[in-house]
């Protein structure tokens, strides 16, 4: 559908509400019932959340702010303005927050956006919050929403890896910002940005809950795995493939070239680290390990970079994730683990949410948001992979197993000092609705 819309669908937006999602969700202009949503008490907000569906952890981002919105703003009303939220995805979000109200097809989009054509859900919201994730995303639809509302905004969980003039004019308007890791925060301030409330507001998807436990424990049927005996790894390329998948972001021909190149050198070096860690964990312990993908591209390279080079005695008691899937799924596999190991981000992040030790190697390619682990207080269990071996993070991994006890009151004392980061920010969101207007 194109992204003009026509005057009277617009009319009808404005006037009655549209309806949103395919499986459920409820409509803008109007309750169920028919009532007024004007007769409701309590703001609505509207989340710019869901950049992309090829990526776990990308998805966790919205369902975790939903779950925060719903547990310490249950008044609130939230509208969801993704960049993609694909059927699966709609479904997901639809049966575990099906209050929730997402735009229309046409408006979910990683382009601009025509005034006349959002503005009807402009109107209707209050506050417009940022969701966590990289950096600011598709800062022009925040742009847009100051530039036709003057309503506040503000960030709740993001990366900030640089900062320009332009942009720092804009943050300064907001109402409160939260960095997902404290390196951004202290960026922030070393530049002196005033304004807003600065803060440190871990990502999002440490609340996420979503969950496919029938899906979870069909797959833990068919290969013989047992809830706390198997440990999941998950692998990753220094530079994610962008170019070889399907999805909206498109890298230059130079990223491309750089892409290719740096992940040609490190793969396999990489990756035989993993499996050093893989080869001690069955061996050691005789338990199982579970190799799943975070990000849609690793499906295909499990098996060439993991799991073909192993012993044969080790394969026997190692399964494989042979096609994508979504947070909800991984979600109740990662819950079940003894523990976690992770060239990528997020799968550890829900792990964790689930009270699992987890582990982190991170490569120096990455974001920032590695440094989470250690502002949560899991730095020991954050390992940079070009200065650790496989030995480290096999040694790393078996001190996990022989005291896990300890390593799940760990991981308890850091989800506490998360959950407590969060709702601060939530307050802070309270009172920044209530807030005369700047």
């Amino acid at each position: 559908m194109p992204l003009q819309c026509c005057r009277r669908t617009l009319l009808k937006i404005a006037t009655t509400g549209m309806a949103c999602g395919a499986a459920g969700g409820t409509s803008l202009g109007a309750d169920e019932d028919g009532s007024s949503r004007d007769a409701v008490p309590g703001p609505t907000i509207l989340l710019k959340s869901g950049w992309q569906t090829v990526n776990i952890g990308d998805i966790a981002h919205t369902p975790g702010m939903l779950a925060l919105l719903e547990k310490h703003l249950p008044e609130a009303r939230t509208v969801l303005w993704p960049i993609v939220v694909d059927d699966a995805v709609e479904k997901m979000l639809l049966t575990r927050f099906p209050k929730l109200t997402i735009v229309p097809r046409e408006l979910r989009t990683h382009k601009p956006v025509p005034d006349e054509a959002i503005r009807p859900f402009f109107d209707r919201c209050d506050f417009y919050l940022h969701g966590s994730g990289p950096n600011p995303m598709r800062v022009d639809h925040l742009r847009q929403w100051v530039a036709l509302t003057g309503k506040p905004f503000g960030f709740g969980g993001v990366t900030f890896p640089s900062l320009d003039q332009k942009l720092a004019e804009l943050l300064a308007q907001a109402s409160f910002i939260g960095c997902r890791d404290t390196k951004s925060l202290e960026l922030l301030k070393q530049k002196g940005l005033r304004g807003p409330t600065l803060s440190f507001a871990p990502d999002a998807a440490f609340a996420c809950d979503v969950l496919d436990e029938r899906k979870a424990l069909d797959f833990l049927r068919q290969h013989g795995l047992e809830a706390g005996r198997y440990a999941c790894f998950v692998p990753r390329l220094r530079w994610t493939p962008f170019h070889k998948m399907d999805q909206w972001y498109r890298p230059s021909p130079a990223k491309i070239e750089e892409t290719e190149r740096v992940n040609e050198a490190t793969a396999e070096k990489d990756h035989a680290k993993m499996r050093l860690a893989i080869v001690r964990w069955v061996r050691e312990t005789g338990l199982k390990a579970v190799i799943v993908p975070e990000m849609a591209y690793m499906v295909d390279l499990i098996d060439p970079l993991v799991f073909d080079p192993l012993p044969a005695d080790v394969k026997e008691k190692v399964v494989r994730r042979r096609s994508f899937w979504i947070t909800d799924e991984a979600d109740s596999l990662f819950r079940r683990a003894r523990a976690m190991v992770s060239i990528e981000m997020h799968s550890p992040i829900l792990a964790v949410g689930h009270g699992v030790p987890a582990i982190h190697i991170r490569q120096p390619e990455d974001t920032w948001k590695g440094q989470m682990w250690r502002d949560i207080g899991l730095g020991d269990w954050l390992l940079e992979i070009d200065e650790s071996s496989g030995d480290d993070i096999a040694a790393s991994l078996l001190r996990i197993d022989a005291d896990h006890d300890a390593a799940r009151a760990k991981v308890r004392a850091a989800m506490e000092k998360v959950a407590a980061l969060q709702r601060a920010m939530m307050m802070t969101l309270r009172e920044s609705l209530s807030a005369p207007a700047r």
